[in-house]
């Protein structure tokens, strides 16, 4: 008889993978909320605000190759407390030193991009706890992290202007120490974790076409969820005139919205299969963003249509890790560093082509217009290979899942 997901895998890891992972994303994403009051004291174009905040972005996505390579090495619990160290002492030099220029920001975006690494360390984390059958809630609930850019964007810019933009950099610190902690006393490497495999091996998971296949799912699901997380605040304050603080209540309440409902998106495909959930994800995805390309008359209006379109995303992310852990179950630690990298290379191409975009015509428009056509690319891409999957490793021959 299957068990429950409450009576398999182990919570204590469970829960700290996701406190670390909800909290590491809060930091990577922060320039995005404090991009406003940056740019307006460092006098930044449009072009170098939206790079600004791709930065860290970019850089997260690059490291996620890194930390999966050092989860597959090191077990993943090591591995994340290097990386949490590196960040929390990237904060500290600047709030001591303060941010007193465009490259020093930056730079400061470079660090920051070791928090956005976490997504290669808390999945595998969770991962190695679970059944196949409920590897879509399990990496749903750790996912679920992805909220902690919503709490950059619900408190940055408010504390900015109550302490300085500077200063949030030094409070963030409290959470951040309180994640490791817990991290330190909670997370625990499960017990039958694979070997850790030589260069060429990694190599060698390049040479399967279905990574590339889901590293581009994912570079549209999570690379519009990051990408626009890192973007709302400047675009509801150019679109519609609010202050800092108002965008990013706006901005909190989209991100909310895309973080959420991960674990649904995860559940949805345990209970329907991944591949429909998906599907379903890309077309809903496509339509708010084409609808959103034309710009919404009122704020209301572009608020609601933002919220589906994050949740729509969000779900597709759910969705997509459901099926990464059962094609590549042994391969998952270098493999979810390279969807994860992918990702992250998506979001920074939406977020930086929205700068440009704003740059050279005034609007948002062009921007989201091709990402909501790289969705319909991506439906088309995974209805090509569905047939394929479900008859190979997702038969019911094969596993228990649904695929």
């Amino acid at each position: 008889m299957q068990k429950s997901f409450w009576e398999v895998g182990h919570k204590p890891t469970l829960f700290s993978a996701f406190f670390y992972f909800d909290l590491s994303f809060m930091v990577w994403v922060m320039l995005g909320p404090l991009a406003v009051q940056i740019a307006a004291d460092l006098q930044l174009n449009p072009a170098q605000k939206g790079l600004m905040v791709a930065t860290p972005v970019l850089t997260g996505a690059i490291l996620r190759i890194v930390m999966g390579v050092l989860v597959d090495q090191l077990k993943p619990k090591k591995a994340g407390l290097i990386g949490q160290v590196i960040v929390i002492a990237a904060l500290i030099t600047a709030w001591l030193h303060g941010i007193h220029t465009y490259q020093q920001a930056l730079l400061l975006g470079v660090f920051l991009g070791f928090a956005g690494a976490a997504f290669a360390v808390a999945l595998p984390l969770a991962s190695r706890w679970y059944p196949p059958e409920h590897q879509g809630t399990a990496l749903g609930i750790a996912g679920a992290g992805n909220s902690g850019t919503a709490l950059a964007a619900l408190f940055a810019p408010g504390l900015a202007l109550a302490f300085g933009w500077n200063n949030v950099f030094g409070l963030a610190l409290f959470p951040l120490t309180l994640a490791l902690v817990v991290y330190i006393l909670l997370a625990k490497d499960a017990p039958d974790a694979p070997a850790a495999k030589s260069l060429s091996q990694y190599l060698a998971v390049l040479k399967d076409k279905d990574a590339w296949w889901f590293m581009f799912f994912y570079s549209v699901t999570f690379g519009g969820f990051v990408g626009m997380a890192s973007s709302l605040t400047i675009y509801f304050h150019d679109q519609y005139g609010l202050d800092p603080v108002h965008a990013g209540y706006f901005t909190a309440a989209c991100v909310f919205a895309g973080s959420l409902v991960r674990p649904f998106g995860g559940l949805l495909a345990d209970r329907i299969g991944g591949i429909r959930s998906l599907s379903t994800m890309y077309v809903l995805a496509a339509i708010f963003l084409f609808i959103l390309s034309f710009g919404m008359q009122t704020q209301a209006a572009g608020l609601a249509v933002v919220i589906l379109a994050m949740a729509a995303l969000g779900m597709g992310n759910g969705a997509v890790f459901q099926l990464v852990p059962q094609r590549f179950r042994k391969e998952i630690g270098v493999m979810t560093g390279l969807v994860g990298m992918a990702g992250g290379v998506g979001g920074f191409y939406l977020a930086s082509s929205l700068g440009y975009s704003k740059q050279l015509t005034g609007s948002y428009q062009i921007g989201l217009t091709i990402f909501a056509g790289l969705a319909i690319v991506a439906l088309v891409g995974l209805s090509s290979v569905k047939n394929r999957w479900r008859t190979t490793w997702g038969a019911a021959t094969v596993t228990s899942a649904k695929i």
